[in-house]
């Protein structure tokens, strides 16, 4: 919805070119759905703030339900993994609920991250988008600096930025993955960055040593771990800007449809 001017501009652009273009929407009867040849809605239901929230989770809960058919119809998967991926995504609005539980914890960073002029988010594989989905809402509502980057991208230049005003948030559930994040993650400590982790309870007795802070999420299934973590994600982002007092609601100079390119 934010970029509507671009993404219609996008999908004009396609359309003719690509066999058929498929639109992921929120809302039925928007130009995007009724110009693409078929629509999948994410089901999000009126969200008022200019922020995005659970509109980005049912993005991905759409995104991955479209990933498991397309898989099953190529034949990449087989029908147990089929039926394992399936309940794992259903088990994700659990998960999610559990995750908020934790909200106090993420409250309290927030007092800190709020005198904050910079903040660095990091992620591997499928959590790097959760690093960009979490400096963007930082940066959104709460008017500080916030870049995310892929973890392994780390020694390519934003570690020249960290010192001890420099607050890293790391997702880091404890997945194949896991061990080369927190090598990236000791790299921070190393140069008395403040880092703040956030994974599950295996994570956190393997490597919270040493952290600023540690945020404990329930135990996910790699699938579904970015709907997981979105929530976190999000959650510091509004109560850093709640401890500064930017409006979470009506962000400075944005609007939430953006109709221009």
């Amino acid at each position: 919805m934010r970029g509507l001017a671009l993404d219609l501009a996008a999908l004009r652009y396609v359309k003719g070119k690509a066999a058929h273009v498929l639109a992921i929407v929120n809302v039925p009867e928007s130009s995007i759905s009724r110009e693409a040849d078929a629509s999948m809605q994410i089901m999000a239901g009126p969200e008022i703030s200019v922020a995005s929230t659970k509109a980005f989770t049912c993005q991905l809960s759409v995104l991955a339900t479209l990933a498991i058919a397309a898989a099953r119809q190529r034949n990449v998967i087989d029908e147990a993994e089929e039926t394992r991926l399936v309940k794992a995504l259903m088990s994700a609005p659990q998960l999610v609920a559990q995750a908020i539980k934790q909200e106090p914890e993420m409250e309290i960073a927030s007092r800190d991250l709020a005198k904050a002029r910079d903040i660095l988010f990091l992620g591997r594989g499928p959590l790097f988008p959760l690093a960009l989905e979490g400096a963007l809402k930082l940066k959104e509502l709460s008017y500080i600096h916030a870049e995310g980057y892929p973890s392994g991208e780390l020694k390519h230049g934003p570690i020249a930025l960290i010192d001890d005003t420099v607050p890293v948030i790391v997702f880091a559930p404890s997945d194949e993955l896991f061990e080369k994040t927190v090598s990236n993650m000791e790299e921070v400590m190393a140069r008395g960055g403040k880092v703040l982790l956030i994974t599950d309870e295996e994570g956190a007795k393997a490597a919270s040593h040493g952290t600023w802070r540690t945020i404990i999420l329930p135990a996910t299934d790699p699938f579904v771990a970015p709907m997981v973590y979105a929530a976190p994600a999000q959650l510091l982002a509004y109560h850093t800007a709640l401890e500064k007092g930017t409006d979470v609601d009506q962000p400075r100079n944005l609007a939430k449809s953006v109709t221009v390119e």
